[in-house]
């Protein structure tokens, strides 16, 4: 199935006014499609999004009666709730609400959408086992991690992660045999007006701030969030993806190389970094994006110099607003 067959076609997306979700809306407005948009926060005002019709909601509370009769044949749930990977006791009634509990609604409700065709989950590479990419020494390569790899779940985002992926799959085997579940594991997403990383780094230079780097051995894999919205639309119009799909970028990159990076396109900031040292375990990981190329003849296409760099345009265009 092509984008442009999307036309008229109703699509539900939850979690729409994050950096991911507003790429994927773009990309369906673009096609026409008439899409159920649904997040606590609104959406850019300053944009427009024919077709679709936003609900500002929090997911975890609210009455899904307009989701249902909106009857939708493809949902792409978005909604999630992320911290650093050393999640703060803060974090875990977010957790509970955001990931578990909203995902949790979401599974029940499609237990009775004969309409909707395929779910498409973003979930995360969270989920894999630590003991495949945390060392004790920096590693000169990343541990690419295939969808078969070992899973004991690397913090309660993971964990709330993986939860969902067993709850949708079994509304699938025991009440809608038809409903095609895809559960994209997402890598390190960056993008425009991102809560990242990436872009708070780049926010953080622009103010002439300092920067404060730890383990800059430590190796990700870093994927563009147009890339991504991208990724999962092409995995719901594919009729043969279903289950675990690795999304990522297919390519680690080491802390120090971003904010050498960092320092390229913004020479003339006020930047400073702190190099405050190493302490193990290291991190090396990338996604083996095998599956995901071969089911789609496509992968990611945003290398990490091109990505920051529309990142960094984007916040340079912000910056007098937010003087």
């Amino acid at each position: 199935m092509k984008p442009e067959e999307l036309k008229g076609q109703k699509v539900a997306v939850t979690g729409s006014a994050g950096v991911i979700g507003r790429e994927l809306l773009r990309r369906l407005c673009d096609v026409g499609a008439e899409v159920l948009s649904w997040d606590r926060e609104a959406l850019p005002a300053h944009e427009a999004w024919p077709g679709v019709t936003h609900i500002q909601s929090d997911l975890s509370t609210a009455d899904l009666r307009p989701l249902k009769a909106f009857a939708p044949r493809k949902i792409f749930h978005l909604a999630a709730a992320f911290e650093r990977s050393v999640e703060t006791p803060e974090f875990w009634e977010a957790n509970w609400r955001d990931n578990v509990l909203v995902s949790h609604r979401l599974a029940e409700a499609l237990r009775g959408m004969d309409a909707t065709e395929v779910c498409v989950f973003a979930s995360s590479y969270l989920i894999y086992s630590t003991s495949l990419y945390m060392f004790q020494q920096p590693q000169a390569q990343a541990h690419c991690l295939s969808e078969d790899a070992k899973v004991t779940t690397r913090n309660l985002c993971g964990a709330a992660k993986l939860y969902a992926e067993r709850e949708f799959e079994f509304v699938h085997e025991l009440v809608r045999p038809s409903l095609r579940n895809v559960f994209a594991r997402i890598y390190r997403v960056y993008g425009r007006g991102s809560r990242d990383i990436v872009s708070r780094w780049i926010r953080a230079a622009l103010r002439g701030e300092e920067l404060t780097v730890y383990n800059p051995e430590n190796r990700f894999d870093y994927i563009f969030a147009g890339d991504v919205a991208e990724g999962l639309l092409r995995l719901g119009l594919s009729p043969e993806a279903r289950g675990v799909i690795n999304l990522g970028s297919g390519n680690a990159r080491c802390v120090r190389e971003v904010t050498e990076l960092l320092q390229e396109l913004l020479p003339n900031s006020r930047l400073r970094i702190r190099q405050s040292g190493s302490t193990a375990p290291f991190a090396a990981s990338c996604a083996d994006i095998t599956r995901l190329k071969q089911l789609l003849h496509w992968q990611p296409a945003t290398p990490l110099e091109h990505g920051m760099r529309l990142v960094c345009e984007y916040e340079q265009q912000r910056l007098p607003q937010s003087r």
